[in-house]
């Protein structure tokens, strides 16, 4: 059930909106996750986790790019919420972002769900 979106932002390239439902934080990324728009999500995440939702799940099926900085992004958020207690879910990865992940290894310390509700329902 959506709980109505509680916060979205937007810079340039890149687009970020959050929603909670349950103990979860639903952090929605559409765009390009590069050096130049990397902030933005960081302080998403953090933001979330501030809040004391250590559950992230990340709905990356509108994320069309991302580069080291944005896997650095996500790393750091991942760090953050395991030492809360939570953990970072990725969901619905297009291929070109998944590849990152898999030439990095990095799929292997995180989460990842073919899609957006088999993430909420795990």
């Amino acid at each position: 059930m959506d709980r109505g979106t509680v916060g979205s932002a937007s810079r340039g390239r890149l687009n970020v909106a959050i929603r909670h439902q349950g103990a979860s934080a639903i952090v929605t990324v559409a765009g390009e996750l590069d050096h130049h728009t990397a902030e933005l999500l960081r302080e998403s995440l953090e933001g979330c986790v501030g809040d004391g939702f250590t559950r992230l799940v990340v709905d990356c099926s509108q994320l069309e790019f991302m580069d080291s900085t944005g896997l650095n992004v996500l790393l750091g958020a991942r760090l953050k919420a395991e030492a809360e207690g939570g953990g970072v879910h990725l969901a619905g990865m297009q291929p070109v972002v998944a590849r990152v992940f898999e030439i990095t290894g990095a799929d292997a310390v995180f989460t990842v769900h073919d899609s957006l509700d088999k993430a909420l329902a795990d």
